[in-house]
């Protein structure tokens, strides 16, 4: 017969079993639905950026929220849409004109003329096509077989910014009873405690996002003024291209460089070095001065948490951490505050 003590350490292991099993499902359970949380992630921080602007809309000008709503919305993803018409129209008529060239390009490098014959015959890559032409066949058909993986990849793109957008409209429009849920739950003494919480994460998301944008207009201006003292065609294109990016931290303005780069390169080798060492240079100022000044002072945060913050998160959770690291650190700094947990901890240390 089993003692009472051994029937409690049976119990005791069937609960830490049971503990452990619930942990593995709930993480199972996560990852499995990791792209929606995702989406929710990013929605929230859409809505976030967003809901100032409707609530002044709707306070001021507009009395139903709905229609506030819509209104903001309309007017963010049109200047996206007219930002990227600003893009891709100039994109798309350089591409036409390269296609109607490229049977005469083709003809230059074939006979050694033209600045890409010289360039082909200068390192000696058309005796080497011609060498391993049956290698680089094989190559291509290869490059074929991804076409429908990358093909899916741009519906899910497109499925996941709209899913994006509707979840965020959502959000905003149904804040004003969501919220006042969550306070008629937490009763009148916590009401006012957290519409402050409320209000102080609020201020340090529209923070962050204003503070990119300047980061990101001080990027795509000295961009211009970079590109057309060199003479590179569509330099404002080119340097709005490299603003965009810029939103992204850290690997923004890398992917803004090689975009410049390449661009400066194709008009002239002098153009495309210079470029390269305006972007090295500049990036290594943005991602170490004015990134950590500029956002300390948009989130309240000092420069050594901002750039602390950014690195551990963009190598835990890559560009989505990269994006969501200054806020999240501003938020836990608003929440942490409004618990008293840095007077608290001293007082248990004295």
């Amino acid at each position: 017969m089993s003692s009472p003590d051994d029937r409690l350490t049976a119990r005791r292991v069937a609960i830490v079993i049971g503990l452990v099993l619930a942990t593995l499902l709930g993480l199972a359970l996560l990852w499995a639905v990791r792209r929606v949380l995702v989406w929710i992630l990013l929605a929230a921080f859409l809505a976030a950026a967003l809901k100032p602007a409707v609530d002044h809309l709707e306070r001021r000008f507009v009395r139903r929220r709905t229609l506030a709503t819509l209104l903001v919305f309309l007017a963010a993803f049109g200047l996206l849409a007219a930002v990227g018409a600003v893009i891709v129209v100039p994109l798309v008529d350089e591409v036409a004109r390269f296609v109607e060239r490229a049977p005469e390009l083709v003809r230059d490098i074939r006979a050694g003329q033209g600045r890409l014959g010289e360039l082909v015959d200068r390192f000696g890559l058309r005796r080497y096509a011609e060498s391993h032409r049956d290698e680089l066949q094989q190559y291509g058909d290869r490059l074929r077989k991804p076409a429908l993986g990358v093909v899916r990849g741009v519906l899910e793109a497109v499925v996941g910014t709209v899913t994006v957008a509707v979840l965020a409209y959502l959000m905003v429009l149904e804040f004003p009873r969501m919220s006042a849920a969550l306070l008629a739950l937490s009763g009148d003494g916590a009401g006012d405690r957290l519409r402050r919480i409320g209000r102080e994460c609020g201020r340090t998301v529209t923070g962050y996002v204003t503070g990119n944008l300047v980061i990101s207009l001080i990027c795509g201006s000295l961009t211009f003024v970079v590109l057309a003292a060199l003479g590179v065609p569509f330099a404002a294109v080119i340097a709005l291209v490299v603003a965009v990016a810029d939103l992204v931290p850290l690997v923004g303005a890398t992917i803004g460089a090689l975009v410049a780069a390449g661009a400066a390169f194709v008009h002239s080798p002098t153009a495309g070095i210079v470029t390269l060492v305006f972007f090295v240079l500049y990036q290594q100022v943005e991602n170490h001065l004015l990134q950590p000044v500029i956002m300390a002072r948009a989130v309240r945060l000092n420069p050594l948490t901002v750039l602390v913050s950014v690195l551990l998160a963009a190598e835990l959770a890559g560009l989505l951490g990269a994006l969501l690291a200054i806020p999240a650190a501003g938020i836990l700094q608003v929440l942490l505050r409004e618990a008293d947990l840095p007077r608290r901890l001293l007082r248990r240390g004295t």
